[in-house]
């Protein structure tokens, strides 16, 4: 965990439990990578210029929503919030919204601790009069806010459709930890991207100046330095796609040759063609985001999309326990 007094950010992986996640998943009958571990320094750098391809539409139809409806959002959602932004990254959807939100304190949490300090340092610098507390956490398996997080009116901000990394059962649980952290007058501000159609989807994780392979690929470097393995990057290659069947679409990485990989404690031999699953990005239509929103507990109060109804922005206020 990170605050703002902190001298130095922990790395955050390098705890006794991720070496056993790692080689337990790369050991595993279909071998895989948690997504989380995407964002290293490096990857939530090459996210950042994701975001900005042109075939990457999920940052700027979302960003177009918060621009046409923002003052009807903050009417809704209320001023005065302590806003839990959960994967902050570079904090700035966020930050594009305090000016109408005015939250008493800025609670930005990410899995990449180091990336995230840095954001909010610069922030600061802006927006001197919000309390922060930035929390360098992994927040996919467990929600445990420190006493420092004020209880009144939380607003999770949950944005970029980031709740499609889920399964949808996964999804569920998640949104009932978020639920839990509410209190009693608490609330969910949620990006959600709807279905499409799939050459829409293909080009967006997939595009054609390779930026999205590179972030995907970094991967294996990040694994290598937190299990001590020996992944040659040269030999995967990215593969980016939507499954109809699934509803989703898939990240994965394909060995180009048969290899031995070694890692700390273990190892696996590849073969030609292998793939180790790294993504899923659920899309979900507009009334199956809504009925998830309800099975953990929140009530959507209003609905935004764009033009396209490519996307919605949702409010959902918690229920009562």
């Amino acid at each position: 965990m990170l605050n703002a007094m902190s001298p130095a950010v922990p790395a955050l992986h390098d705890d006794l439990h991720v070496p056993a996640e790692l080689a337990a998943s790369l050991s595993a009958r279909q071998p895989y990578i948690s997504p989380k571990f995407l964002y290293d320094p490096l990857g939530s750098k090459l996210f950042e210029a994701i975001c900005e391809l042109p075939e990457y539409y999920p940052t700027r139809t979302e960003a177009g929503i918060f621009d046409l409806y923002g003052a009807e959002i903050a009417h809704t959602v209320g001023t005065g919030s302590t806003l839990i932004d959960l994967g902050a990254g570079n904090c700035a959807k966020a930050a594009r919204l305090f000016p109408l939100l005015q939250p008493r304190q800025y609670v930005p949490v990410d899995i990449s601790a180091e990336f995230l300090l840095d954001a909010v340092e610069r922030l600061r610098q802006r927006f001197r009069h919000i309390d922060m507390l930035p929390l360098g956490l992994d927040f996919s398996g467990s929600l445990a806010l420190p006493d420092d997080v004020r209880p009144e009116r939380r607003l999770f901000f949950y944005p970029g459709s980031s709740i499609g990394n889920f399964t949808p059962d996964e999804a569920r649980d998640f949104l009932q930890r978020v639920h839990a952290q509410c209190g009693r007058d608490g609330g969910l501000l949620i990006g959600i991207d709807l279905a499409k159609d799939h050459a829409v989807l293909d080009a967006a994780y997939d595009d054609a100046l390779g930026v999205t392979a590179a972030f995907n690929l970094n991967v294996l470097r990040h694994v290598n330095r937190l299990l001590d393995a020996d992944f040659d990057i040269r030999q995967w290659r990215h593969r980016g796609f939507y499954d109809p069947a699934q509803g989703r679409v898939e990240m994965h990485l394909e060995a180009q040759s048969a290899q031995q990989v070694t890692w700390r404690g273990g190892g696996r031999r590849f073969a030609a063609g292998e793939w180790i699953h790294t993504e899923n990005s659920y899309k979900y239509r507009e009334s199956g985001a809504v009925g998830l929103l309800e099975e953990a507990g929140f009530a959507a109060t209003r609905v935004w999309t764009d033009p396209q109804h490519w996307f919605a922005v949702i409010y959902a206020r918690a229920l009562s326990h």
